[in-house]
């Protein structure tokens, strides 16, 4: 009988991103639904082709538009996701997207205790029309999602800058919320959201969080893009 050790091969750790994406009917003005949908499509993309075994970058999109929020993009390897554009309709239950995400950060049979801290993104261009504080508090207290990588972005004038702001509270260093008032700014953002979750996937320790400097977003100019104007 041979007496040579049984080896298991495990699969990669996640490291996943979860979205909070507002599709309120606002979001269809200006191109701004546009707009976010290529720039999550091509984060995406540079995610699926990061080699780097250390950690697996995961991609979640829950939408908030009409009556409730809803996972438009279930948590699974970025390479393996077939993007559909996200349609812009109705109110804004943004408290409800809370809920959603953390029934999903919690819930070990998708994001298991092996895996990696995850980050969360709020995005919104408007006012929550539900209630959102409760839901927000579980969410930024919960045992897990407690440790997320926060971020915002608030898009356009109209945007309320309460709960975006409130949703990036107790973090250290202090993270402030990202304001894009031209569509060209949507996509830097999200530059930057790829270029700081691909340096975690490579590092040591893909739990920690790199040093964020919104100023290098300015490095991110992207001309080619249909919708350049202000919203």
């Amino acid at each position: 009988m041979s007496n040579l050790k049984k080896f298991t091969v495990h699969s990669p750790r996640k490291l996943p991103v979860i979205i909070l994406a507002d599709v309120s009917g606002s979001m269809e003005s200006n191109g701004k639904i546009q707009t976010f949908n290529r720039a999550i499509a091509s984060m995406i993309d540079s995610f699926a082709q990061e080699e780097d075994v250390r950690a697996e970058i995961n991609v979640s999109v829950i939408t908030f538009g009409g009556e409730k929020a809803q996972i438009h993009i279930p948590l699974q390897p970025a390479e393996k996701i077939e993007w559909q554009d996200m349609s812009a309709m109705g109110r804004t239950p943004m408290g409800n997207a809370f809920g959603v995400a953390q029934a999903m950060v919690e819930d070990r049979s998708i994001i298991a205790s092996r895996d990696y801290h995850p980050t969360i993104i709020l995005v919104s261009d408007g006012i929550p029309t539900d209630e959102w504080i409760p839901p927000l508090n579980n969410l930024i207290t919960s045992e897990r999602a407690s440790k997320a990588l926060r971020l915002s972005m608030a898009i356009g004038a109209e945007a309320d800058n309460e709960p975006l702001q409130s949703f990036l509270q107790n973090q250290h260093p202090e993270i402030p919320v990202f304001r894009a008032d031209e569509a060209n700014q949507i996509k830097q953002f999200f530059r930057f959201v790829t270029m700081t979750i691909s340096s975690r996937s490579r590092s040591i320790n893909p739990n920690s969080i790199p040093v964020l400097n919104f100023d290098a977003l300015d490095n991110f100019d992207d001309l080619d893009d249909e919708y350049t104007g202000c919203f």
